[in-house]
Parts: structure tokens; C-alpha cells; sequence
């Protein structure tokens, strides 16, 4: 990796040297009592080749949103990254990349599986609710679950 040069962690990634789809420790804190914030970087689609639109990256994150949190407890948030190639999942505690992918795996395989309305998809619900691809979401989580099955979390190859 790239000696450091940006405040933000992922502008010193090199994304040239990444294998999408992949789960990555992004940043781990520890706060002035102890507490431990960990942040993963959840990419779909490889960087600068692919992207998701945003109909389908806004479906994925509804699901995964409202169903992470019966898999792994202490979520804090799951959110779509502006370059549209994945999400960021930040969780309390030290929870390493092989736990978050195994945890992630059953959700994602949620959305290839939803029938029926979007999660949270309404006027009231949600800030731009008509934005939303069903079978675009099914198939980026179906591309994620399938190459964390076929070839582990790692992104470094």
C-alpha cells in the first residue's frame, strides 16, 4: 500500500490492487473509554470497472439495513459509498473480516431472495423512495455472495 497522505482511509487505498467482491478492515477506533468502533469496507464490484446504480444500491442498502442487525449485534450503521461500488459497515466492538463476511453472507442472500415491497420504501420512509431496482439489487448481492463463496473475503490477491 501507498505510504499515507489523505485524512480519509480509503482515498489511500489502491484500488488498482484490489479483487472485488471482498469484506476489509477500512479503520478500527478506540474511544478515550475503551470503546472499540470498527468500520469494514463491503466491496460488490471492482473498482473503476463496475459500479452499482443507484436504484439497485439503494434496494441493497434498505434490505441489508433493516436485516444486519439480526445477524451481527452492535450494528451502528450500513451505508453506500459515494463511488457506488460497495457499503461501509460500522459495528461496536473488534470483529474481524472472516466474522463480518460469514454474518453478511445469510443478509445478502436475503435480498436475492425478497419478494414483495422494499423494506422502508414509502413517501413517509424514505427521502427519495421511487429510486429503487429490485432485480438490480438481486443481482449485485447474488455477484457478492457468490465470489465470497467461490473465493473467501480477502481482496488482496
Amino acid at each position: 500500500m501507498a505510504e499515507r497522505k489523505y485524512k480519509v482511509e480509503s482515498f489511500n487505498l489502491d484500488h488498482t490492487k484490489v479483487v472485488a467482491p471482498f469484506v476489509r478492515l477500512a479503520a478500527k477506533k478506540i474511544g478515550e473509554k475503551g470503546d472499540v468502533v470498527t468500520k469494514f469496507d463491503i466491496r460488490v464490484t471492482q473498482p473503476n470497472a463496475e459500479f452499482m446504480p443507484t436504484g439497485a444500491i439503494h434496494t441493497i442498502e434498505h434490505i441489508v439495513a433493516e436485516h444486519i442487525r439480526d445477524e451481527i449485534d452492535g450494528v451502528i450503521d450500513f451505508s453506500p459509498m459515494g463511488c457506488r461500488t460497495g457499503f461501509y459497515l460500522t459495528v461496536w466492538g473488534d470483529r474481524d473480516e472472516a466474522f463480518i463476511a460469514g454474518h453478511l453472507l445469510p443478509v445478502f442472500k436475503k435480498v436475492i431472495a425478497w419478494e414483495g415491497p422494499v423494506p422502508a420504501a414509502t413517501e413517509t420512509e424514505c427521502g427519495n423512495f421511487r429510486d429503487m431496482d429490485l432485480p438490480g439489487a438481486k443481482r449485485f448481492a447474488r455477484q457478492w455472495v457468490d465470489g465470497i463463496e467461490a473465493n473467501g473475503w480477502q481482496c488482496f490477491k
